[in-house]
């Protein structure tokens, strides 16, 4: 944990990214007591200017030496990034919490979503690791589930939207959208196909046992935070072509016999959660609904008439937010609690 302070001087690293952004923008909308909020890129993005709390701060190219006087350090630029220079920032004294994978399946780096595993934070050596989207969004409704009937197996397969690869694949589906629409030829350069139209199984790269890296992310991640490694996990993850938000279909298999009932009664007072679950009144979360909002929402909550104690869920967020940017801010906001 961090001293308290009135203030607390702050860097984003990576500030002109999609995330970054967001960073920014939630650090103002929560009001988090940032004295000095200083904002880095690299050298093509360094010398904009962006927007907080009324002001233009300029973003700087970020060296080995920016951090100096910086207590907490928000990294959204990349694992390589990350690897070379968030041990420099701890050197200099901040905290780190890294938006990339370089840390997270690291045992001594907590890998925290504050509404499941906050107590985690205490044995930080000055790196925090931020899960992956589809993994948070996840976790945050099943932990309250596990906690009272103990999640034997999940199955969960992703729908994930062009934002969780960055702004130019935003960019790539905008354009070839317009492009198919004027009946000419796309030429992708972020997919390998056409993402337009198109649904792609295919996050991160493949590995040996087929599956991809986003997906083992799901797998391994679950298990960490759940603090739980008998969990058993398998996924398939998807890219589709939705700007905003991420949403997975998620079945799971319980110890003791979970109702529909029983889990809306327990997911109704989970923190973080929005139940979201009356399909008769076409009442269910799509990620143009949930775009912008903070909540992880979840609907369709079903019985599987396949298995004794089988659950269906379908669960939504804005992967920006809960899945990056909000979830590093919360992160923060629990460090400076002491």
């Amino acid at each position: 944990m961090l001293a308290r302070k009135n203030h607390y001087n702050v860097a984003v690293v990576g500030a002109t990214g999609a995330v970054g952004r967001e960073m920014v923008e939630v650090l103002e909308e929560r009001k988090f007591p940032a004295g000095d909020l200083r904002l880095f890129a690299s050298q093509r993005s360094a010398g904009e200017s962006m927007a907080f709390r009324g002001e233009d701060l300029p973003v700087q190219l970020f060296t080995k030496e920016v951090f100096r006087g910086i207590d907490i350090a928000l990294f959204s630029a990349g694992a390589e990034i990350s690897r070379e220079y968030a041990p420099i920032a701890v050197q200099a004294g901040a905290v780190v919490i890294d938006n990339s994978s370089a840390f997270r399946m690291i045992p001594e780096v907590p890998l925290v979503v504050p509404e499941v595993n906050r107590h985690a934070l205490r044995h930080h050596q000055g790196i925090i690791a931020n899960p992956n989207c589809s993994t948070i969004q996840m976790v945050v409704v099943l932990k309250p589930l596990h906690d009272q009937f103990r999640i034997k197996r999940v199955v969960v397969t992703t729908f994930q939207s062009v934002s969780g690869t960055g702004k130019e694949a935003m960019d790539e589906l905008l354009e070839e959208t317009e492009a198919l629409l004027s009946f000419q030829e796309v030429s992708p350069k972020v997919y390998p196909v056409q993402i337009a139209f198109n649904c792609l199984p295919h996050i991160d790269d493949f590995l040996q046992n087929g599956y991809s890296k986003e997906e083992m992310k799901l797998v391994n991640e679950t298990q960490k935070i759940m603090e739980d490694p008998t969990i058993r996990v398998t996924a398939t993850t998807v890219r589709v072509p939705v700007y905003v938000g991420h949403s997975e279909s998620v079945n799971i298999e319980t110890e003791k016999k979970l109702s529909a009932n029983g889990a809306r009664s327990i997911l109704s007072t989970a923190p973080g959660v929005q139940l979201y679950d009356d399909p008769q009144r076409k009442i269910y979360p799509t990620p143009l609904e949930v775009a912008g909002k903070d909540e992880v929402y979840v609907g369709r909550i079903r019985e599987d008439e396949s298995i004794p104690n089988g659950l269906n869920l379908w669960i939504v967020a804005d992967n920006l937010r809960k899945g990056a940017a909000l979830n590093a801010v919360q992160i923060a906001e629990e460090l400076i609690k002491g």
